[in-house]
């Protein structure tokens, strides 16, 4: 268990993150679950998949993102024809030097947006297994660290678009959650449609806070206090997935780590040091919903993907609430 963290120091967590909130805002218009649980995967210091239609602002987001904590920014458009060293970097031999050099690939950031990382190989998607685990690239069996902090923003378009290929199961489990942006409503899209801005590049934030700010917030996440009983509650919720018929596999003991790690991020978030089943139940879907399969596979991925929520709503009402 975690001791208690002090009140002033999660209060001045509080207000960091109310700025990155409300900086992001400015940008995002009417999509205040998305901008808190984008927040919330960031102080969880885990990895952030969007899946949705192209258009809907996923690059804006994690754009904005970036720019409200000053921190280095790098976007990779994943293509059929991109090669894993694209991603990660090559040694190349120096003339000069008489030696080979490691060139740092786009992955060497602290907000890396994979756009469309479903249109590329199982190869070159493979390349952020390693980096997404550990914030380090091996090359030519030297390890080479990423920046810190470390946060790979992937969208993918639905896997049933052509020339897609579907992300493999270990990569899945390696992002912390998995959101849907959807189409704003009436006012906000109006609202969008009246700025003057066209693309993510002419977007201007000033940073409201810094690497040091967020570092301090995943460490302080960590510490946010979580009862015997939360965990137990977490632990039978993971086992539930394990034992349900009409999923292929069970949550990976990462994914019940992830929801654990999510709930403190989400406590925080809103202004307390110890975590709520509220918190845990907020967060099953985003953080379980990708990890799932079902037994008999629907030829409708939109389809399955709600069946798998259904269930996984089903589960969360079945198991009882700790005391």
């Amino acid at each position: 268990m975690s001791d208690f963290v002090s009140a002033p120091v999660v209060s001045e967590a509080r207000q960091i993150l109310e700025r990155l909130r409300a900086n992001m805002r400015v940008t995002i218009k009417g999509k205040d679950d998305v901008i808190e649980q984008v927040l919330v995967c960031l102080v969880a210091a885990g990895h952030l998949l969007i899946e949705d239609l192209p258009g809907v602002g996923k690059t804006t987001l994690a754009y904005s993102l970036a720019r409200s904590m000053n921190c280095a920014f790098a976007r990779i458009q994943f293509t059929s024809d991109l090669l894993p060293s694209d991603v990660t970097g090559v040694s190349v031999y120096d003339e000069h030097e008489k030696r080979f050099v490691f060139k740092k690939g786009p992955v060497f950031a602290n907000v890396v947006l994979a756009d469309e990382i479903n249109r590329a190989t199982p190869k070159t998607q493979s390349a952020l297994l390693e980096v997404m685990d550990r914030a380090r690239v091996t090359i030519d069996g030297e390890a080479h660290a990423v920046g810190s902090p470390f946060l790979v923003f992937a969208t993918q378009n639905p896997v049933d678009y052509e020339g897609t290929f579907p992300l493999p199961e270990s990569q899945m489990d390696r992002f912390l959650m998995r959101l849907h942006m959807g189409y704003p409503e009436a006012n906000d899209e109006l609202e969008i449609l009246r700025a003057p801005r066209t693309n993510y590049d002419g977007i201007v934030l000033n940073a409201v806070a810094d690497r040091d700010d967020i570092l301090r917030l995943q460490v302080v996440a960590q510490q946010v206090f979580i009862e015997e009983s939360v965990l137990d509650y977490i632990l039978k919720l993971v086992t539930a997935t394990r034992t349900e018929a009409e999923f292929k596999a069970g949550v990976s003991v990462r994914g019940g780590l992830a929801l654990k790690h999510a709930a403190q991020a989400r406590a925080l978030l809103l202004g307390r040091d110890f975590v709520l089943p509220e918190d845990v139940q907020t967060l099953i879907v985003p953080v379980f919903a990708h990890r799932l399969a079902l037994v008999r596979q629907s030829p409708d991925a939109l389809e399955e993907r709600r069946a798998i929520t259904a269930i996984l709503r089903r589960i969360t009402a079945a198991v009882a609430l700790p005391v």
